[in-house]
C-alpha cells in the first residue's frame, strides 16, 4: 500500500516554518505498513494545489493533505480540492449547524467551514474547529501539528495496510564504500526488502546507519541475519 503526502503553505516553503507534518506522517504511515511514493511542500496558490492532487492521487493508495483549512484568505484547501475532483462546494447543513452552535461569537464565520468539495466525508477535529475530509483517495488535515496528530490517529485504521512496515537498523563504524558490496548483495537478493545506508562523521571518525525495511516478515529476517554477519566480517 502507498500513500503521498502533500503540505500546504507559504510559511513552510520559504522556510519560515519546520514542516514537522511531513515526517510525522511519514513515520506514522510507514508503521501502519503504507509506504510513503513522494513528500512535497506548496505555497497557497490553488493551481499548485489541484495540480498536485490530479497527478499524484492516482499513482497512491492514500493522497494525505495538510494546511490551509482556516478562515484567513490564505486558507484556500477546500477550493483547490473542489477543483481539482471537479466536485462543486456544498454546504452540509448539519456540520454548518454545529459549527454555528460551537462558535456562537461568530457562527458565520465557522459555518464556511462545512461547505465542503460535493462528495466528501466530514472528519472530526478533535482539538479544532476546522474539520477534516476525504474525497476518494484523498485525506484532508488541518495544518496545525496537534490538530493534524489527533485527526489523522482518529482515522488511522483507515488507512492501515494489511501488514506493517518492519525495521532493522544498525550503527557501524565503517565508509559506506568498504560495506557496499555487502549492500549491493542484499539489494539484489532480497529484491522486497528496502536497504538504506547513511553515513555521518562522528569525532570519532566516520558512521554509517544500515536501514533495512519491509511487510514481508519472513525477508526481513532473512535479509538482517544475513547482512549482520556480513558487516561484522567487514566494519
Amino acid at each position: 500500500m502507498s500513500a503521498a503526502i502533500l503540505t500546504i503553505g507559504n510559511e513552510l516553503v520559504s522556510g519560515d516554518t519546520e514542516n514537522t507534518n511531513a515526517s510525522w506522517l511519514a513515520r506514522r504511515l510507514e508503521k501502519l505498513g503504507v509506504k510513503v511514493s513522494i513528500l512535497a511542500s506548496v505555497p497557497d496558490e490553488a493551481e499548485r494545489i489541484f495540480e498536485f492532487v490530479r497527478r499524484e492521487s492516482p499513482r497512491v493508495d492514500h493522497l494525505i493533505v495538510t494546511g490551509g483549512l482556516g478562515g484567513t484568505p490564505d486558507d484556500i484547501t477546500r477550493e483547490a480540492l473542489a477543483i481539482a475532483f471537479e466536485a462543486p462546494q456544498t454546504e452540509i447543513p448539519e456540520l454548518a449547524e454545529d459549527l454555528r452552535a460551537r462558535f456562537k461569537g461568530d457562527p458565520e464565520y465557522a459555518a464556511r467551514w462545512a461547505a465542503l468539495p460535493e462528495g466528501s466525508r466530514p472528519l472530526v477535529n478533535p482539538l479544532g474547529g476546522a474539520p477534516g475530509f476525504v474525497i476518494q483517495n484523498t485525506w484532508v488535515l488541518p495544518g496545525l501539528p496537534s490538530e493534524m496528530k489527533a485527526m489523522f490517529d482518529l482515522y488511522a485504521t483507515e488507512l492501515a495496510a494489511d501488514r506493517p512496515i518492519g525495521t532493522w537498523r544498525r550503527r557501524y563504524e565503517t565508509r559506506e564504500s568498504i560495506i557496499a558490496p555487502a549492500l549491493e548483495h542484499a539489494t539484489r537478493t532480497w529484491p522486497d526488502v528496502t536497504v538504506g545506508s547513511y553515513p555521518s562523521f562522528q569525532d570519532t571518525g566516520p558512521e554509517v546507519e544500515v536501514v533495512l525495511k519491509s511487510a514481508d516478515e519472513q525477508a526481513l529476517a532473512d535479509a538482517s541475519t544475513w547482512l549482520a554477519e556480513a558487516l561484522d566480517n567487514l566494519a
